[in-house]
């Protein structure tokens, strides 16, 4: 069946790309998460109408691709996202997201397909490279920040990423030297050489041979 695509899914398609997509796999997973609607020629129409509007701000030309790069790389884009204490997000800002956000404050419309950046999962300053016109490419400055709030100085920035690492990284179990040096290693330890060692015995309390204790309680039974 034919959906309109409410967000971006992977290996599916971009929001608002008209998809087909098989009947069970709209209604069990699409429709409940709220990805995606039954493509019906009205809601088609509408989406055409609106394309068709924002078109006609698109770069036809070299010389209008190079009047809105100028415009464009003086915008700075801002995104207030929810986000985890490490700085990760919860969700992500998609080509999608940016493209929507020139329109909406530039009403430029650009080609969300030729927005060279992958889905932004923290927070933090980036560069976005976008593609107008054949050998006219814009960088678009972009915060992503998190909601409510500013964006951290870039040590503290840093610092939480390195904190998200060491919070996933796995526990180390053996501490110590590691095990391929104490396998190697050419001399027996302390302990193990007394456990090995036979006891000396001391010349002055050498034991008596079995013998010789036989042979004195004979005698006194004399």
């Amino acid at each position: 069946m034919d959906v309109i695509l409410l967000k971006d899914v992977e290996k599916v398609g971009l929001r608002g790309d008209v998809v087909s997509v098989a009947r069970g796999y709209a209604r069990n997973f699409l429709f409940p998460r709220s990805l995606a609607e039954e493509a019906t020629a009205a809601r088609v129409a509408e989406l055409q109408k609106r394309d068709a509007q924002r078109a006609r701000h698109e770069a036809k030309t070299s010389d209008e691709a190079n009047e809105i790069a100028a415009k464009l790389g003086k915008t700075e884009l801002r995104f207030e996202v929810k986000a985890g204490p490490t700085g990760s997000l919860f969700g992500s800002v998609t080509p999608t997201d940016i493209a929507d956000k020139i329109w909406e404050t530039q009403k430029i419309r650009v080609d969300r397909r030729k927005i060279g950046v992958d889905n932004i999962k923290r927070i933090g300053r980036y560069t976005v490279p976008i593609d107008l016109f054949q050998d006219v490419t814009v960088e678009v400055p972009a915060l992503v920040v998190p909601e409510g709030g500013e964006l951290p100085s870039e040590v503290e920035l840093e610092a939480m990423e390195a904190a998200e690492r060491q919070a996933e990284a796995p526990a180390d179990v053996h501490e110590g030297p590691p095990i391929e040096e104490l396998l190697e290693a050419e001399e027996p330890s302390e302990v193990a050489a007394e456990v090995e060692a036979p006891a000396e015995a001391d010349d002055g309390d050498e034991a008596e041979p079995d013998w010789r204790a036989d042979a004195d309680a004979a005698l006194r039974e004399q």
